[in-house]
């Protein structure tokens, strides 16, 4: 057990802290007894004062020349992997999640603030045509208070997706972090936003009260959620009292389709990887993979082998390299599908091992689940089961795979494995989803900057990441001069 004092997390708001009479306790999913902080938990009234206080700070920001904007926020980026040292142990106690997971994760979060504030200019710049008639002008001009909205599985990541593009494009935010995880987001938004005018960047705690008044407040001009469909339609409901703009990221059930020529030496292990990285906990991780018939008992037991690997504990604890869920909520829904699966009649084998032995009354721990020999339309294959569960999809005709694939009702990644690059960008052209990897489970150094992250059909509205992420915080105004 710990003997670290839980942390005291208050709203951030104008550049300084708020404090609530109520607050939440965040405990370490791995080590239950071990509280890790008290955070605020904040209401209408907080919700308020935030949102207006960023109003009125947008009334400055927005003027401020996107240059200035883009200097503040390379100095975020060098600020966020400056403090990463501090809380990425913090980080791990709260989200389960491996030090290493976290520190890579705050690399990739600088990335993204680096990306948005080099697009910022080129995109901002205003658009002129001429003809003997007339002169036409289209600028592009900020929101005003965007709320975004963070779930618990890679906060620092999913926060600057939605913080950095705001900011560039001269808008304000008040960002709401999840309860179960909002720790070291919260203490490193605290220094990110002392570099900028108080009130450009505002923090407000708690729950489903909190997303709502965000929702509902008539001085916000934009909501931005990562995180489930049944949240999603709720805000999107509330939004709508407003007529305000939404942007969702809503996760996926993402397949990873293994071709007969597939180099299977690279493939499994990264397949692997994108599987049970952040213990299966992210949006598009693998979730089902599909095997040919003459590759499918090869493929499991290469599976089986490298998962059998893993190493399951706390994340603090030496040579741990498989956390434990986040959640009850999401352990409990987890262990309810393994049931059903194991009755259903599929093959299942837990794998890994333990560096210490550990019991529910310890902490949410899950050793990664291998599903074989499984119906296609099984729920473990048609559902998003965000943890460590997958199955493994025999199959003799492509055509029907893609079929079932497009026929459900999510769409965010895909993955396909083959040596044929013409067979790869064909196959991924067929896919209904929003972005398709070809022998790797995510996106390369190129892909970050270039791919308008996110899905179609209930896999969210609108794109992340990228210039046209960008447009996601804009308005237009045209001018129209006639001669």
């Amino acid at each position: 057990m710990t003997t670290d004092s839980p942390l005291r997390i208050d709203h951030w708001i104008g550049n300084a802290p708020v404090a609530s009479a109520a607050r939440d306790e965040v405990r370490d999913p791995g080590r239950l007894a071990d509280m890790v902080g008290l955070v605020a938990r904040g209401g209408a009234y907080e919700v308020d004062l935030a949102v207006r206080t960023a109003a009125e700070a947008f009334r400055t920001w927005r003027e401020t020349p996107v240059e200035t904007r883009a200097a503040l926020l390379r100095q975020a980026a060098d600020l966020l992997e400056a403090e990463a040292p501090a809380v990425v142990g913090i980080m791990a106690r709260e989200s389960g999640m491996l030090v290493a997971t976290n520190t890579a994760e705050i690399g990739m979060a600088a990335n993204i603030v680096r990306d948005n504030a080099e697009a910022g200019a080129a995109f901002l710049a205003p658009e002129a045509y001429e003809d003997a008639e007339s002169w036409v002008g289209v600028e592009k001009r900020p929101i005003g208070v965007i709320a975004a909205i963070v779930p618990w599985n890679a906060p620092i990541i999913l926060a600057m997706r939605k913080v950095s593009p705001a900011l560039i494009c001269g808008n304000t935010v008040v960002v709401k972090p999840a309860p179960t995880a909002p720790i070291g987001l919260s203490l490193l938004l605290e220094k990110m936003a002392a570099l900028f005018p108080p009130g450009v960047i505002n923090v407000v705690h708690g729950g489903a009260e909190v997303g709502r008044a965000l929702a509902t407040h008539p001085l916000v001009g934009k909501v931005s959620f990562t995180g489930g469909g049944t949240v999603a339609r709720a805000i999107m409901k509330d939004a709508a009292e407003g007529l305000k703009g939404v942007q969702f990221e809503l996760g996926g059930n993402d397949p990873a389709i293994i071709l007969e020529d597939a180099d299977l030496d690279l493939a499994i292990p990264r397949i692997v990887g994108g599987a049970f990285r952040r213990s299966g906990q992210f949006c598009f991780a693998v979730k089902r993979v599909y095997a040919p018939s003459s590759l499918y008992d090869e493929v499991v037991a290469r599976i089986r082998a490298e998962v059998d690997k893993f190493r399951v504990g706390h994340p603090l604890e030496p040579g741990v390299t498989f956390g434990p869920i986040n959640n009850a909520g999401q352990y409990r829904a987890l262990q309810g599908l393994l049931a059903r699966t194991r009755a259903s009649g599929a093959t299942v084998e837990e794998l890994g091992s333990w560096v210490s032995e550990k019991s529910e009354a310890d902490g949410y721990y899950m050793r990664p689940v291998l599903v074989s020999d499984i119906d296609p339309e099984a729920e473990l294959v048609q559902v998003e089961q965000f943890g460590p569960l997958l199955p493994v999809v025999r199959y003799d005709d492509l055509d029907a795979v893609i079929d079932s694939i497009n026929a459900g009702e999510l769409g965010l990644g895909s993955s396909i494995w083959t040596r044929d690059t013409d067979r790869a960008v064909a196959v991924a052209r067929e896919l209904e989803t929003g972005m398709t990897f070809v022998n790797n489970a995510g996106t390369s150094r190129l892909g970050q900057k270039n791919i308008p992250f996110g899905g179609v059909k209930q896999s969210g509205i609108g794109r992340e990441s990228s210039p046209i992420g960008l447009r996601e915080y804009i308005d237009y105004h045209a001018i129209n001069y006639h001669r």
